[in-house]
């Protein structure tokens, strides 16, 4: 889905156009606000914002929706952008920044490099609250089978039975959703 939000509402109206004509779900907003409010913003999508807009602008918007932990790709799409605030926006994590009129295969080309960004965002997201439903205990057992150690180092250094560590790994493995430990080491990497 492509959220798109601009306050003109010409510009909406035929952007939304454009977009459907390149077979794309699009959502419509007039109001940064709203759409901070009521969109879904840990899906998959995508949010082109116009950067001037009546009492939260574009980068504002932006800063909620990080703040929020948005998984949609940011694209900002304005009549009165700048290279240094385009390179501002892109260095706070927005997929590219457009100038108004924009041409099709431009504009093409960001919402492919936005729907692949915004999955990373979604699958990242989905390891981070995999990993919060562990217990303490399952936490540092995953930090020292990722570490390196054996169930039994494990069990010296927690102070609890090799049997506790191979039930906590389990669970982990579980809860993780990893099919087998280099599955589960590379989604610990990913986490950080």
């Amino acid at each position: 889905m492509i959220h798109l939000v601009d306050d003109d509402d010409a510009v909406t109206r035929s952007c939304c156009f454009l977009l459907e004509s390149m077979g794309y779900s699009v959502q419509c907003w007039n109001h940064s606000e709203q759409f901070l409010h009521e969109a879904p913003l840990t899906t998959t999508g995508i949010a082109l914002l116009d950067m001037r807009m009546p009492v939260m602008d574009g980068h504002s918007l932006f800063q909620a929706m990080r703040e929020a932990d948005s998984t949609l790709a940011v694209i900002f799409l304005t009549g009165h952008g700048d290279v240094p605030m385009a390179v501002k926006e892109i260095q706070h994590g927005a997929v590219d920044f457009l100038e108004k009129p924009v041409a099709t295969p431009a504009l093409q080309a960001a919402i492919s490099k936005g729907y692949e960004h915004s999955a990373q965002l979604t699958a990242m997201q989905t390891l981070k609250r995999r990993f919060d439903t562990l217990t303490a205990k399952e936490q540092e057992v995953a930090r020292c089978v990722v570490a390196g150690l054996m169930n039994k180092d494990i069990a010296t250094h927690m102070h609890i039975a090799v049997r506790t560590v191979e039930v906590h790994r389990s669970r982990v493995m579980e809860k993780m959703a990893a099919r087998n430990m280099a599955e589960f080491i590379g989604q610990m990497r990913q986490i950080g």
